[in-house]
């Protein structure tokens, strides 16, 4: 069945990324299609029959959400549907853009092709973090609970200082760190932070995760990567200048504190991705990685 209602989503500070928002409403409109968008101060007044609601409308009515941006763009819609498991088609107009694969050129027949349903499909594993409070100065504080579709970030929330901790894995004591931090990261996120930090990429069809400390203290404490399926826990030391900040693909979770535990695990909810017709990748990785292009020399 045809979609009837699509959300867009965008950074309209951006007078590309407006341009490219306001040319797919009225191709939308024109095929008969409602328009969502944000009802906030970043969105331009919305022309003809576009509709501004807040959130929780927006997510409850839209069949289909449309990101226009990078990355971080896709994350966000992401996180407004992630329990809800509404399709999710993504506009490339940031820098790599290994979520939003749709090239500008390509928009509206993509767009046609997911509102007719010929698009292919695609089902992200989300992982579930909750900061669950034990330390002392922490009585009665509610734990704090996240979704995320690339990764759970624990890093130091005081900029240059060591934060020690150690990690449990299955109930099986893994490693004590000392460092910037630790990035847990699905198969998707793989290609993110957690590449930076030394990580492997991680085909997204396999059921993995990807543990990679932020800079750590020894050289040896590597990336290492686990089962998919796996209740990953941190805790920080006991030690009174020790405590951290927790990130849901850079949404803020929390602070950890001494004593805490962050609980990563898999979460039965999954983000539907869709992608034009023949989408392959390793030619997305070729082309934003730059894979097997050499570098020449002019003067040589």
């Amino acid at each position: 069945m045809s979609i009837r209602t699509c959300a867009l989503i965008a950074r309209y500070a951006d007078a590309r990324i407006a341009d490219s928002s306001a040319q797919l409403a009225a191709h939308l409109r024109a095929r008969g299609v409602a328009v969502l968008v944000p009802d906030d101060d970043s969105v331009p007044a919305a022309p003809g029959d576009v509709r501004a609601v807040d959130e929780a409308e927006l997510v409850r009515q839209a069949e289909l959400v449309i990101a226009i941006g990078g990355d971080g763009t896709l994350l966000y819609a992401a996180g407004l549907v992630a329990t809800r498991g509404t399709p999710l088609l993504g506009v490339n107009r940031g820098r790599l853009g290994f979520l939003t694969d749709v090239s500008p050129d390509d928009m509206l027949a993509s767009v046609d092709a997911a509102i007719e349903g010929r698009c292919e499909v695609d089902y992200r594993p989300l992982l579930a973090a909750e900061i669950v409070a034990i330390a002392a100065q922490s009585p009665g504080r509610p734990a704090q609970r996240g979704l995320a579709l690339n990764d759970v970030v624990l890093e130091g929330a005081q900029p240059g200082r060591l934060l020690d901790f150690s990690t449990t894995i299955d109930g099986r004591f893994v490693n004590s760190h000392g460092g910037d931090g630790l990035v847990i990261a699905t198969a998707t996120g793989s290609t993110a932070y957690a590449l930076s930090c030394g990580g492997p990429i991680v085909e997204p069809g396999l059921d993995a995760l990807v543990v990679a400390p932020i800079c750590p203290h020894t050289l040896s404490d590597r990336p290492i990567v686990v089962s998919g399926r796996s209740v990953i826990e941190v805790a920080l030391v006991e030690r009174p200048d020790c405590h951290g900040q927790v990130s849901c693909d850079g949404r803020p979770l929390g602070e950890l504190m001494p004593g805490d535990k962050l609980v990563v695990r898999p979460s039965p909810n999954k983000i539907t991705l869709l992608h034009p017709s023949g989408y392959d990748y390793f030619r997305l990785l070729r082309s934003k990685l730059n894979w097997g292009r050499r570098n020449f020399d002019p003067a040589r």
